[in-house]
């Protein structure tokens, strides 16, 4: 018995991903053009023969179904026969979707598993999304009732009523004026600019002791004179001098400088593998030019906004906001290693990340 399975997760209802599997036509968008058998109900003609992995034609009829969750298929491909099962889970962000395959009778070449395992594998995380995502936007109204242009794409189903509306522009006026008023308040608030003090009208400078309480008086307490300033500024010359002479005590100077930066190990590259509409493919290439092996190493990818990355193959990883962390084992010397993720992107044609680094250094092809 020989095996082929894939697993893939996505951002859509399990019901939007059982239209895919169980419609004809939108299965002939992303895996094959299925035709029906004359006088055999639950019966499909595959045109898979041109496919890699494939030798001919697959007639599949199903056995087993349960909408929105599980559907069970046996397969004839010119004699050898398999069962194909496609099991849909609900998940928090949608749904998983696993496929496997096990021959029944006769057996796949060992040039056909492989061609056949990556050909399903690509139409689930690369097809099969493309097709989601043009069946979300059908479900999409750009209508609207005012009709004006308007950045929102509101669902058909979630229409805002014209109150709903009306509260929405409140709100961005009231968040209008509490920005206006703080503006306000931290102009009030700032410090007034210093302003020096007019020179005396006579020629002479008057003595100490000529001064009036009258004109001590009339002299603003939070204003210091002239001579005040002066004498908190400007340190005296003596001062100066001795603090510049004195050499640096025999401790400071030996204290050897901190150690230049060691040159990071290991280089990235990163390529796009495919796009579609609302998302696309990435690839990493971890690349090791030096003679030692590399364990400790990592790659940060930065999505952009309204992004997630459904599958990852080839490292582990971690999500901290926009931020994906790859790491895995280590690379061996003059060695590679790939890792390939899916990402989801809200962006019409978005085609590649926001920045890729290693060790803090920008990856190639970026």
């Amino acid at each position: 018995m020989i095996e082929i399975g894939a697993q893939v997760d996505l951002s859509h209802p399990p019901d939007r991903v059982w239209l895919a599997l169980t419609d004809r036509k939108l299965l002939g968008r992303w895996f094959a053009e299925a035709a029906t058998v004359e006088g055999v109900a639950d019966r499909l003609l595959l045109r898979t023969a041109e496919l890699p992995g494939f030798e001919a034609d697959v007639e599949v009829e199903v056995t087993e179904r349960r909408e929105a969750a599980l559907l069970v298929l046996t397969c004839d491909e010119a004699g050898r026969l398999s069962e194909l099962t496609c099991a849909v889970t609900a998940t928090s962000q949608g749904c998983r979707l696993e496929v496997r395959e096990v021959t029944t009778h006769g057996a796949w070449s060992a040039d056909q598993h492989d061609p056949r395992e990556q050909q399903v594998r690509q139409a689930l995380t690369v097809r099969l999304p493309a097709i989601l995502d043009w069946l979300a936007f059908q479900q999409v109204d750009l209508r609207r009732g005012d009709g004006a242009m308007t950045t929102e794409l509101p669902l058909i189903a979630l229409r805002t009523s014209g109150r709903t509306r009306r509260r929405r522009r409140t709100l961005v006026a009231l968040i209008g004026g509490a920005a206006l008023l703080a503006g306000t308040a931290a102009w009030i608030t700032l410090p007034p600019e210093s302003t020096p003090t007019a020179a005396p009208a006579s020629a002479g400078a008057p003595s100490p002791s000529g001064t009036t309480a009258a004109a001590r008086k009339a002299t603003p307490s939070v204003r210091p004179s002239r001579s005040t300033a002066s004498t908190t500024t400007r340190p005296s010359p003596t001062a100066t001098a001795t603090a510049t002479a004195t050499p640096p005590s025999p401790a400071a100077s030996a204290v050897p400088p901190p150690p230049p930066a060691s040159p990071v190990p290991v280089v990235a590259r990163y390529e796009t593998e495919s796009s579609r509409l609302f998302g696309y493919t990435g690839a990493v290439v971890v690349e090791n030019p030096s003679g030692v092996p590399v364990a400790d190493w990592a790659v940060v990818v930065t999505l952009g906004e309204g992004t997630t990355v459904d599958d990852v193959d080839g490292a582990n990883w971690r999500q901290d906001g926009r931020s994906i962390t790859f790491t895995g084992a280590e690379v061996a010397a003059g060695g590679t290693r790939t890792i390939s993720f899916d990402v989801r992107d809200s962006r019409p044609k978005a085609r590649q990340p926001a920045s890729c680094t290693i060790g803090g250094q920008p990856c190639a092809g970026l």
